[in-house]
């Protein structure tokens, strides 16, 4: 099939490299239906939903509820997020917003680097359940019960864990050992804990069924929310009993750009999407970016390093801050902005955040690696070719690691994502009821003329990193040609604001010594590392049909119907 003669040892992911063209597995595909998560259960999950004649939302819903349990550090009922929701019948996309906001008792001065991110006052109000149930009663098809069906019953029986699982769970321990409701809600054998380790969460499991059958009222104004809020603030917790009762998760108009003849959309502030779109707009202003040439490399990270100054020079709640979209997604802008970059040295990396003062430290007792953000993105589509794309948090490992009294449900520890210096001027800081900076940012691709038919959804989880590496996998696909598996395995960077730049060792030694020669400072890491993200996605062909994409760096998996 392929000539090995043919193939250049030297070059970053060479067609023909794999029987699967480039990438180490081969893209999922379906005809009436497809799911992309970053868990087997859950992506099983979602399929068997639409085999039983449910719609990409009910799909969405059973992933949601079930990476809860698959993957209960990363997100889950006490966590927020959002979603871009394509409706083929109607022809647009909606965003639902469910990213919570911070208490209303929440003040600057209440904050210090370790309560704004273990402990009862680092949640921010959950929205993930109302947002679940907001796209089921909007769009939904099939029962509640159905549709939560089997993450219910994997909390009460368990999940076998993979090995990335059990590095997760025993990494956290130390955090989770300190609040004694968390250590009931997890069942688990310590001893030798390893994958095939199985875990239980059978209080989860309860409080699922009870949002089964009463949605997001029991949730939020119900029994299940007397209980969620009676725990938090019996732990000190500050969210009170009627900001509760009153979140509820609501729809936006999606942002978009034109780049090279598609149209990409994502989400409005308070996500940080339009760092993707401005990122995109300046990339644009060169003719080509020919795959795995250094000079296309480092074209990227330095619009990535204009665009992430410009995000955290002025994102916040829209609500609160005056976020100038207009001008830094004008293509005037691109254009002075893409004039700017030195193809002989680099700019450097801007601050991730506009304030990193009294925030910026690991937690204690937990290894660096897992210290950041830690978040999930999945998709779903359906034959009649609605879309749901979405990407959920807790922020941290087991958010807050506080579960809530006897729920079973690990709180976000979103607070931490706020800056918190009292005497800054940062558009990001905390205050009473405000929705933050969100680095989350899921993302559609369409045809810009036409129809507009839609061409692909993807994103990923990874903190600020979310920002570029998504663009970089929309490169991928729309300048290098790749398809959605080839586009999310193909070696990504990842910036940080200590000045490293990060990449996976499959770029060759050529273009990380032609960047080192340019200024930056170059950190390889392994061949295949979390840190760039843990990307899902679906593709949709000329054919009628799809492909879907899971990313290898996490425990993701696609499957076609």
């Amino acid at each position: 099939m392929y000539n090995v003669e043919n193939i250049e040892p030297d070059a970053l992911f060479p067609g023909g490299a794999t029987t699967h063209g480039r990438s180490t597995r081969a893209p999922a595909t379906g005809q009436n239906g497809m799911v992309a998560s970053a868990h087997p259960y859950a992506t099983r999950a979602g399929l068997d939903v639409l085999r039983d004649g449910g719609n990409a939302i009910d799909a969405a819903v059973a992933v949601a509820s079930t990476l809860n349990v698959a993957e209960p550090y990363m997100s889950g009922v006490g966590g927020i997020g959002i979603a871009l929701v394509y409706i083929a019948k109607e022809g647009r996309t909606r965003v639902l917003n469910f990213s919570g906001h911070a208490p209303n008792a929440a003040q600057p001065e209440m904050y210090d680097h370790l309560n704004a991110e273990t402990g009862p006052i680092a949640p921010l109000v959950p929205g993930n359940v109302s947002g679940w149930m907001t796209m089921h009663d909007t769009y939904g098809s099939l029962p509640l019960s159905r549709v939560m069906r089997d993450a219910i019953q994997y909390a009460d029986k368990g999940i076998a864990l993979t090995p990335f699982n059990a590095a997760m769970v025993e990494e956290n321990l130390v955090r989770i050992d300190r609040f004694d409701t968390s250590q009931e809600a997890m069942v688990i054998e310590r001893d030798g804990l390893s994958a095939g380790t199985v875990l239980r969460l059978p209080q989860l499991a309860e409080s699922l069924a009870a949002i089964s059958e009463g949605g997001q009222k029991e949730f939020y104004e119900g029994s299940l929310g007397d209980r969620i809020q009676a725990g938090l603030a019996a732990s000190g917790g500050i969210i009170s009993r009627e900001e509760l009762a009153a979140y509820r998760a609501f729809w936006q108009e999606p942002l978009s750009t034109n780049y090279r003849g598609y149209e990409v959309r994502v989400a409005p502030p308070n996500s940080s999407g339009f760092q993707i779109l401005e990122t995109l707009n300046i990339l644009s202003n060169f003719e080509e970016l020919p795959y795995g040439s250094s000079d296309s490399l480092h074209k990227m990270v330095e619009a990535v390093y204009i665009a992430a100054d410009d995000r955290a020079k002025y994102a916040g709640d829209p609500g609160h801050v005056e976020i100038p979209l207009e001008r830094l997604l004008s293509a005037e802008y691109a254009a002075d902005r893409a004039d700017e970059i030195s193809m002989l040295e680099t700019s450097g990396p801007p601050a991730e955040r506009w304030d990193r003062s009294r925030v910026d430290h690991p937690p204690v007792g937990v290894k660096v690696e897992y210290s950041s953000g830690l978040t999930t993105h999945f998709a779903t589509a359906d034959a009649e070719g609605n879309v749901v794309t979405i990407t959920q948090t807790l922020g941290g490992a087991f958010g807050s690691a506080v579960v809530a009294g006897d729920t079973g449900v690990f709180m976000n520890n979103m607070c931490k994502w706020f800056d918190i210096d009292p005497n800054s001027e940062s558009p990001n800081l905390i205050g009473p009821g405000k929705q933050q900076d969100f680095c989350i940012a899921p993302a559609q691709i369409f045809d810009a003329s036409g129809d507009k038919k839609i061409r692909m959804s993807i994103s990923t989880p990874g903190s600020w990193g979310i920002l570029h590496t998504t663009a970089q996998m929309m490169s991928n696909h729309i300048d290098a040609g790749m398809n959605v598996q080839e586009a999310i395995e193909a070696p990504r960077f990842r910036i940080y604001d200590t000045g490293m730049l990060l990449l996976e060792n499959r770029f060759p030694v050529r273009m990380r010594e032609d960047l080192a020669r340019r200024g930056h400072r170059v950190h390889v890491a392994p061949d295949w590392h979390n840190a760039v993200g843990g990307g899902q996605g679906i593709q949709f062909t000329e054919h009628g049909t799809m492909l879907g994409g899971a990313d290898p760096r996490r425990d993701g998996v696609a499957m076609g119907h």
